[in-house]
């Protein structure tokens, strides 16, 4: 019997975990189901080579520093993308993008994946001069047009992204909505507990202190868990030191069944980022994970964000900068828990019916024929 051919695929990364919820959960996982491909993924965290979910991970090895990575690992990269002679790649870190020119000239195909506006985010980079924040935004966005143009398509993390792309290529946006599987929850709304909870990176952009503050406004009977990891240990400190430090329970980073646990034990979450440029067109992902486990949000008033849960019914938008309106919602929630109760019902079914990664992997589907 005649062997079929399969279209080899390999993916990009030289920053990522190997795990990474977008790149291999999400992308890598799903196109490995497909039959006629045949799916790689190139790290570099030096865990070594493994077989996982039939995607194939290659390790180029772990150095330390930024501009070691950025120069030495994107080095080691290519040289095992091409060991790999495969049909397509799949190129995931914006230091990537000469390496995909690079496997263009070898007759490649070459997907960009832009999670984020680069360009923008530069601008919102605390620890550069604004002249210097400037100036390098918009090297790099010459250089990411220039090198994207180039490129067979750029899939986005966001609509707002892809609407940029379309000015100079073909580009889709593959949004980070959640796996249904993964997240859903039957939990009975009685066995929860009166609790709101945050989940994510812990930082000041992130509207944290305004959520600790918040519990200044809010009821004893109302708790407040927090779960995740900081960057930012002088921030962290902060927190510690709030006069209201005493009513959040902080969990630190929690595995994925974990997260689970503590949505399911919770009544309501908190997604309350501060309107920094690479938030305000953003769609975070954690609030889409607290719909889908049946519970109402507590969201930023950005247009985006204001748009999906004021249609969904599934929440309340608040000012992210004050913390007693950010308290007067947790409160409102708890007090009105069968409304509250129905919000999170609706927020579940928008997400089982559109908001969901089974959605998106169909795009990325019709994107890699198309590529193909």
């Amino acid at each position: 019997m005649r062997e079929v051919m399969k279209t080899k695929i390999t993916h990009l990364t030289s920053a990522h975990p190997r795990y990474d919820t977008r790149i291999f959960i999400k992308e890598c996982a799903s196109l490995a189901k497909v039959e006629n491909y045949e799916v790689s993924l190139v790290v570099a965290d030096g865990l070594g080579d493994e077989l996982k979910y039939d995607v194939h991970i290659f390790d180029v090895g772990k150095i330390e520093g930024r501009l070691n990575r950025i120069f030495k690992t994107t080095k080691k990269v290519l040289e095992q993308a091409i060991a790999l002679d495969s049909d397509i790649y799949h190129l995931h870190d914006p230091e990537l993008m000469p390496v995909g020119l690079k496997l263009k000239k070898l007759g490649k195909k070459v997907i960009f994946d832009a999670h984020e506006d680069l360009p923008k985010q530069l601008l919102a980079k605390p620890y550069l001069n604004r002249g210097v924040k400037k100036v390098l935004s918009k090297v790099i966005e010459f250089y990411e047009n220039y090198a994207c143009k180039k490129f067979d398509y750029v899939v986005t993390a966001t609509p707002y992204i892809r609407d940029k792309f379309l000015k100079i290529n073909k580009s889709m946006d593959v949004n980070n909505y959640p796996i249904i599987e993964e997240l859903s929850s039957d939990i009975a709304w009685q066995e929860r507990k009166n609790q709101v909870c945050y989940v994510g990176v812990i930082a000041k952009i992130r509207g944290n202190l305004e959520n600790v503050e918040a519990m200044g406004y809010v009821n004893g009977q109302t708790s407040f868990k927090l779960a995740g990891m900081t960057y930012e240990e002088n921030f962290f400190k902060e927190l510690e030191e709030n006069p209201h430090w005493n009513r959040v329970e902080f969990v630190g980073k929690l595995q994925r069944d974990e997260v689970k646990a503590l949505l399911e034990e919770s009544k309501m979450g908190l997604v309350t980022l501060h309107p920094t440029i690479n938030y305000i067109d953003a769609l975070p992902v954690k609030m889409f994970e607290y719909m889908l486990a049946g519970i109402p949000v507590i969201a930023s008033d950005f247009p985006i964000l204001k748009d999906i849960v004021n249609k969904e019914h599934c929440g309340i938008c608040v000012n992210p900068f004050d913390s007693k309106a950010i308290g007067e919602a947790i409160e409102y929630l708890a007090r009105h828990d069968s409304e509250s109760e129905a919000m999170g019902k609706r927020g579940k079914k928008a997400v089982i019916e559109q908001y969901n990664w089974g959605v998106e992997e169909q795009k990325l589907f019709k994107l890699y024929e198309e590529v193909a």
